[in-house]
């Protein structure tokens, strides 16, 4: 009898079967991470994130005088930050220009008395914005339309409160000498990204003396357009501290300027409130803190970032989306992108801005993968033109590639993958297992890195689609990139904050963002370094006593409390691309 036929399996023996399942898994997977599998999950960050907010009307007698009163309480605060930096700012170990005198010398001769000014001031000064941010967000009268204050208002506020800081000593950081440092080494024809300034200018110059010992041996990590323009002031200044301080300090307030003439213009083309934006960006006490008394490059990296950006979007979200890119809109376009390429020659990071331009460029052609090849060519040639005169322009040619990972030699405690790595070796130790912190770091920083490299792109390829607004996604990138940078300093946080405060306007986004800067602002020493414990201690105590008085001296003048007959405020409309004209 004849054995049946067996008849083959169509669907392949069952290895071959179970890797075409885990090939189709991995593929859904990949889709799914990247937003590409269609179930809406860009859609719904915009949902959390984002409500469009109307401008609203003035505010009323009584609310105008309580924000004097509110910029007046904050311009206090400023007042006493640049008096008590007078010794508890971050004075030069050498050419201290107070040293000495009989008045201004004072507070270096107290220490716990400047601190505890200096302290007083930026607990003043986080309450002020809190109070100032009541206006900012606005209450909604009976008919639904906000009361918020005038722009005008907002920039004389801003302006009061950043007087004061700008004749005030370097406070919070001692960068501004390593820039000085940096400066005088590219001045002397040396390489600034081959060298440090003990090796450049000796261990006993007057410019080396006050740059902090973990970077007296450590090339520039910045890119040549900073050191460029601090080349020039080194010409004009010499070896001068204070001129070459506050001629840096100059070039910071050019930065927070573009910020401010860029923060409300992007925040209208997302269809937010310009004063929310601008109170939750430029007037943060981070940034007063840390980009114009602590004189940080940041503010010309973010105010050209922004101000690029906000050109580059001029030329791509026109009245006619569908018709050709020429003329002023090309102009625009072109540079914008020049723009924001300039910024990354100052610091990097900001260059990724480019890149959700190129993808709301290519949004605009369609949205096809030629559209975008075409999108990245064009913008990669103006990028390679401006990276390539900036760096052969400033004679300091393309070192700067070599020295962008020298800030991870700090080991920074805002740093998630960084924490992780140090919180498990500690618990090592204390287990008898050994310190096996820096093989835990190089686990935990490059699955970081990696999750924030796919975060980006998710945010991209939304762009691309259409399904979030470039400003916002690129937002949430950069905020991705800084909570998982191996190091984060305070004001890195202003990275991804700014951006956001022109896109972001739902609670769970600002009510955090406002904690964190709040909390972050009034934690940090002054000096850019470590006091002793008792003088921290009494200078503490001191704050909150003086600040309690503060507040029950201004208990019936500044609104402390809310109005209880006030009305509610309806929640806002949920657009997740407003504001594309």
């Amino acid at each position: 009898m004849p054995s049946p036929t067996v008849e083959p399996d169509p669907t392949g023996p069952a290895p071959s079967r179970r890797a075409a399942d885990l090939g189709t898994r991995a593929v859904e997977l990949g889709r799914r991470a990247l937003g590409l599998d269609g179930r809406g999950g860009d859609p719904a960050v915009a949902a959390i994130l984002h409500g469009d907010e109307l401008e609203g009307r003035g505010l009323d007698a009584t609310e105008t005088t309580q924000l004097h009163r509110i910029r007046l309480f904050g311009a206090t605060g400023t007042v006493l930050m640049a008096v008590g930096a007078l010794g508890a700012g971050a004075q030069p170990v050498l050419q201290n220009p107070v040293q000495g005198l009989r008045l201004l010398g004072l507070p270096a001769r107290m220490p716990s008395a400047a601190l505890t000014l200096t302290m007083t001031g930026t607990v003043l000064v986080v309450l002020a914005w809190l109070l100032l941010g009541r206006f900012a967000i606005g209450r909604r009268d009976p008919d639904g339309v906000p009361r918020r204050l005038t722009r005008s208002q907002l920039d004389r506020t801003l302006l009061l409160w950043i007087l004061p800081l700008i004749v005030a000593p370097p406070m919070f950081s001692k960068d501004v000498y390593s820039y000085l440092a940096q400066s005088e080494i590219a001045a002397r024809g040396l390489d600034p990204y081959g060298i440090g300034p003990a090796g450049a200018l000796g261990v006993d110059h007057v410019l080396t003396r006050t740059v902090p010992n973990i970077w007296r041996d450590t090339p520039a990590p910045y890119g040549p357009a900073i050191l460029w323009l601090g080349q020039r002031i080194t010409d004009l200044t010499g070896e001068n501290i204070v001129a070459g301080v506050f001629l840096h300090r100059v070039s910071a307030l050019a930065g927070v300027a573009l910020i401010v003439w860029a923060l409300p213009r992007l925040a209208r083309r997302c269809g937010v409130a310009s004063v929310s934006a601008l109170w939750l960006g430029a007037a943060n006490p981070l940034l007063l803190f840390h980009l114009v008394a602590g004189i940080h490059n940041e503010a010309l990296m973010l105010g050209l970032m922004l101000a690029g950006l906000e050109l580059a979007l001029r030329g791509i979200h026109t009245p006619d989306p569908a018709g050709p890119l020429r003329g002023r809109a090309l102009a625009w376009l072109l540079a914008g992108s020049a723009v924001i390429a300039l910024s990354s020659m100052v610091k990097v990071p900001s260059l990724l801005a480019l890149g959700f331009v190129g993808m709301a460029l290519a949004h605009r052609w369609g949205g096809t993968l030629r559209a975008v090849v075409a999108a990245a060519a064009l913008l990669a040639v103006v990028a390679a033109v401006v990276v390539g005169a900036v760096s052969w322009g400033s004679g300091l040619g393309f070192g700067w590639t070599q020295t962008l990972g020298t800030a991870t030699e700090v080991r920074s405690w805002m740093s998630i993958p960084t924490l992780l790595g140090l919180g498990t070796g500690l618990a090592g130790v204390l287990l008898g297992l050994g310190d096996h912190t820096t093989a835990i770091l190089s686990l935990t920083r490059p699955v970081a890195a990696l999750i924030a490299a796919l975060v980006t792109v998710r945010m991209m390829l939304a762009v691309l689609t259409g399904r979030l607004h470039p400003v916002g996604a690129l937002g949430v990138s950069l905020g991705a990139i800084v909570l998982l940078f191996p190091v984060v300093q305070p004001w890195y946080l202003l990275w991804a904050v700014i951006p956001l405060a022109a896109w972001a306007t739902r609670p769970i986004f600002r009510l955090p963002t406002v904690a964190f800067s709040s909390l972050v602002s009034v934690i940090l020493m002054p000096n850019g370094g470590e006091y002793q414990p008792f003088i921290i201690v009494q200078a503490a105590i001191a704050t909150v006593v003086v600040v309690g008085l503060a507040i029950f001296a201004t208990r019936n003048r500044l609104p402390w409390r809310d109005e209880e007959d006030a009305p509610p405020r309806p929640a806002d409309s949920p657009g997740a691309y407003a504001g594309t004209s």
